[in-house]
């Protein structure tokens, strides 16, 4: 049985606690924050026996096996590298690091000490996501074209309202403030798929004008527009939060086939070339497309009567493969390369947003 702790007892605490404990093989033995009232808190629903508000000593007193590190970014390289120091295997939140040079660092250090490290991408390992990557495997999508990936943002939401409430809130001390929170989101959804190794990276951002709330004096720029583009495929990313209603996608669009993913409904959907011709191949498309949602809507209803529709299904796999990696010896769910790949390009993002508003790193 492998001793689990967890650093940070905020809003994706829950997250991290659920997964922990969907597992056989994992504990969750302590949880830790800086502010004692939200360990206490979080020990006592869901039955933690001990909690703390200092790393050390819970790292020196748990001795655990696992360490989930659930905190702000600017945070995760110190407490990710004690955690490796004392031989743990690691998750952390995204980002992986305030920027490329930290996950390089960390990777390395895990690779060093035989740990094994993975980063929270929630949607990654979706069931929609998979099933996508599984079609892309077996040729059916072709080569990849274009990708457009869309995440919508609800500033007025359990997670925005403490953001534009709080002048000190930690996202406002982020380099790229709201977005550099978000974009892992956004971007690992494409960088599985786009061929070019080093993609062109072009950014515009902006603030809205008024969304209801007061913005404290603060630049928090909440629209964000990114083209990524090499010499074969590209890719358009998106966070917007104001576009109604808040949606979370991806359009893949191949040289055989287009799919589209809609991670609110968990659901893909597949846009072939009729097979009828002309005004027939019209007519039957919309009844192809309702079959399809048909077919999706019952696999998801069965999904539910065997109890695995959940809104973090994507991460409870992501949990459970980590683990699986760590009793068995087996490679990790996300590989290295492609976390190091996403904060490479993170790095690109987040630099233009500070040419495009004057402020430096």
């Amino acid at each position: 049985m492998l001793k689990v702790a967890l650093i940070g007892c905020g809003k994706s605490a829950d997250m991290h606690v659920g997964a922990i404990q969907r597992l056989a093989c994992a504990r969750l033995t302590g949880v830790c924050d800086v502010e004692p009232l939200m360990a206490r808190q979080l020990a006592a629903r869901y039955e933690v026996s001990n909690c703390y508000s200092d790393v050390d000593t819970l790292i020196t007193s748990e001795k655990p096996d696992v360490l989930h590190i659930a905190t702000p970014p600017e945070s995760h390289y110190r407490l990710a590298v004690a955690a490796l120091e004392a031989n743990c295997h690691v998750v952390i939140e995204k980002p992986v690091g305030m920027n490329a040079d930290e996950a390089s660092r960390l990777i390395a250090e895990a690779e060093v000490r035989s740990r094994k490290l993975t980063i929270a991408y929630t949607y990654h390992l979706d069931p929609v996501a998979r099933m996508l990557r599984d079609l892309v495997g077996r040729g059916v999508m072709g080569d990849p074209v274009h990708l457009e990936s869309y995440f919508g943002y609800n500033l007025k939401g359990p997670f925005g309202i403490p953001i534009l409430g709080d002048a000190n809130h930690w996202v406002h001390k982020l380099p790229g403030k709201l977005f550099q929170n978000i974009l892992d989101h956004v971007v690992n959804k494409v960088t599985d798929f786009l061929t070019e190794p080093a993609p062109n990276v072009l950014v515009h951002s902006w603030q809205s004008a008024d969304n209801g709330t007061p913005r404290l004096g603060r630049d928090l720029p909440d629209e964000l527009r990114v083209m990524m583009f090499g010499k074969k495929s590209s890719a358009y990313l998106t966070v917007s939060s104001h576009a109604r209603p808040i949606r979370h996608s991806l359009l893949f669009r191949g040289t055989k086939n287009t799919a589209l993913l809609d991670f609110n409904s968990s659901t893909i959907r597949l846009e072939r070339d009729s097979i009828l011709p002309g005004v027939l191949g019209r007519l039957s498309s919309p009844f192809s497309e309702g079959w399809q949602c048909f077919r999706e809507g019952t696999r998801n209803v069965l999904r539910f009567v065997r109890s695995d529709y959940h809104f973090f299904s994507g991460f409870n796999y992501l949990v459970s493969k980590f683990y699986e990696s760590i009793v068995k010896d087996l490679p990790v769910p996300i590989s290295y390369k492609d976390i190091l790949r996403n904060a490479l390009i993170l790095d690109q993002i987040v630099e233009q947003l500070h040419c495009a508003t004057g402020r430096t790193s």
